[in-house]
């Protein structure tokens, strides 16, 4: 059975919000960064999307299979610049 708590929508400056109970709080992992979302007349509150969560391990994976080529290299023409001081 779902934890159900009631409280209030208090007023925090010139906006409202709601206190999350920490019994709620210790059941979820979310963290000081939320995402508010409006589903059928429902707020949905979760942990905001990271931005390039993953990145490193997902770029790994490109590599394995030989994914991370550059598509355009037949095409691109290097400069001194791009031979003397650029690093991979």
């Amino acid at each position: 059975m779902a934890t159900v708590v009631r409280t209030r929508i208090i007023r925090i400056g010139n906006s409202q919000g709601v206190r999350i109970p920490k019994l709620l709080l210790d059941q979820t992992d979310l963290g000081e960064e939320v995402e508010l979302e409006l589903q059928q007349n429902q707020i949905v509150i979760r942990s905001a999307h990271r931005a390039r969560a993953n990145w490193e391990e997902l770029f790994g994976a490109m590599a394995e299979c030989g994914d991370d080529k550059l598509l355009d290299s037949e095409v691109m023409v290097t400069t001194t610049w791009d031979e003397d001081e650029w690093e991979w």
